[in-house]
């Protein structure tokens, strides 16, 4: 198993190397600087039209506007926010915070970017149906001779789902929590597999979650949806609850925080001649997580937001960036000064402790709960982000699917059967290996919709600029 782990840290390292960081930020700050901070200007919009009344029932699409939304917050919004941040922080330092900030910001232009051309591309299907993400936008807006990018998305697409941020972290997250408050210390052993205990209560969990994941799938988008209409605001506004609790009670330690992360980012806390080696490692593990946790440039979260009730696609878009603000400057930022804070207080409390360990250490610490309310608080949340990012991840896999095998029913349900298959004999991964195995399918992926997204950048500025003269000249 060591060998394996060497062997993976070293592709993974090779595909999130420099390269592909500066790639992505690249894209993101070229599609930022074309739309004019649209992001950023336009944001209150963003927020005005996602919460305004629904008026989209008699136009083309499967869900409302709200539900894709919903439904991109409930796959984005995960273990990446809980685990993810702790993770990155514990390999590259409080640093890494900062450069999930960086990724975010510029990452918000091509969150938007991405959901509105999905929408301008998106097809429908013969029984009427709605399909639309990267493989369209690259089909139909470069052209037939780009299609073989196009399969290539999709292909990288099923993977990811299936061996990388649908199945294994998320599942393994909600079972490593339930544990870690159940039977911290494996007195209740079911089995053994490579010399590892595996406790009672990851083995019922996970069967547990199993079950019920497979009785949402079956239901397909409109069930997906429904489901992360109510969870996602729901579990969301809990986590904000609790993390501003302890924030809120240890505000004369933020400016300290901040001022930590900053310094690490920079290389300013690193040992004499590691400067350098410091910065790129907090950059390297900051962007991977940040990445990984809002999903922009990904080409995952347009395949949603092709399914949505809407005529705009520049609607649509400002609706669907919201989601990195959310996950990212919002969520992110709350775990991550949790973290911060509490290393600093009591750093021999983290020694030792690796992924959700670390977060639900700093909560138990910052929450004025017994310990134990705080942890299950902990637990439950990630229970909810990571059960809802499980179905949207399954959702966006199988679209990939359909479009690499069209009209092929069959293989959609073998491939539902193994997406469920995943999630059965995910608590058995160790985390190392599923964090690592998740970049590098993740790093792969957004190869092909970055390479669009700069080809296509021209198209997005145009409708943009359209859009906003019509309704300048509704006003």
């Amino acid at each position: 198993m060591e060998q394996i782990n060497s062997i993976l840290g070293k592709i993974d390292d090779f595909v999130w190397g420099i390269p592909l960081i500066c790639a992505i930020l690249a894209v993101g700050l070229l599609l930022t600087i074309r739309l004019k901070g649209l992001q950023f200007r336009k944001l209150g919009l963003g927020f005005k039209y996602a919460f305004s009344k629904d008026k989209s029932d008699n136009k083309e699409g499967d869900v409302s506007a709200f539900q894709a939304l919903c439904t991109a917050l409930s796959a984005t919004i995960g273990t990446g926010n809980i685990v993810g941040v702790a993770t990155a922080i514990a390999a590259g330092g409080p640093g890494a915070l900062f450069w999930m900030w960086i990724a975010a910001l510029v990452g918000t232009a091509t969150k938007f970017a991405e959901c509105m051309l999905a929408v301008k591309y998106r097809s429908t299907a013969e029984d009427g149906h709605i399909i639309g993400g990267p493989f369209y936008y690259i089909e139909k807006g470069m052209g037939k001779k780009w299609k073989w990018l196009a399969y290539l998305f999709a292909t990288l697409g099923a993977l990811v789902g299936l061996l990388g941020i649908g199945t294994f972290t998320q599942i393994n997250g909600i079972t490593s929590a339930i544990k870690n408050f159940f039977d911290p210390d494996t007195k209740n052993v079911a089995f053994t597999i490579f010399n590892t205990d595996y406790s009672w209560s990851t083995v019922i969990a996970g069967f547990i979650l199993t079950a019920i994941v497979a009785l949402v799938l079956i239901g397909g988008i409109k069930r997906i949806s429904a489901v992360a209409e109510k969870v996602v605001p729901f579990m969301a506004v809990i986590y904000i609850a609790i993390s501003l609790l302890v924030l809120l009670t240890h505000i004369p330690a933020i400016p300290a925080a901040f001022a930590t992360i900053i310094e690490s980012a920079f290389g300013l806390r690193a040992v004499s001649g590691g400067a350098l080696g410091a910065i790129l490692l907090a950059m390297q593990k900051g962007i991977a997580r940040g990445i990984f946790s809002n999903e922009a440039g990904l080409g995952s979260a347009p395949i949603a937001a092709a399914a949505a009730k809407t005529d705009e696609p520049v609607h649509q878009g400002l609706i669907s960036m919201l989601g990195t603000f959310i996950d990212t400057i919002i969520i992110c930022t709350m775990t991550g000064l949790t973290i911060v804070i509490m290393q600093s207080k009591a750093p021999e409390a983290f020694a030792g402790l690796e992924g959700v360990q670390i977060t639900s250490k700093a909560f138990c610490l910052g929450l004025p709960f017994p310990e134990q309310l705080s942890a299950f608080l902990l637990m439950m949340c990630l229970v909810f982000f990571a059960f809802t990012t499980i179905l949207g991840w399954d959702y966006y896999s199988e679209k990939c699917l359909e479009y690499i095998v069209p009209h092929k029913k069959n293989m959609i349900k073998l491939y539902r059967g193994l997406y469920i298959f995943c999630i059965f004999i995910g608590p058995y991964m160790t985390v190392s290996a599923v964090w690592t195995i998740a970049d590098i399918v993740n790093g792969l992926m957004a190869i092909p919709n970055l390479i669009a997204l700069v080809t296509l950048s021209t198209v997005v500025t145009k409708e943009v600029n359209s859009y906003f003269e019509r309704l300048k000249a509704k006003n």
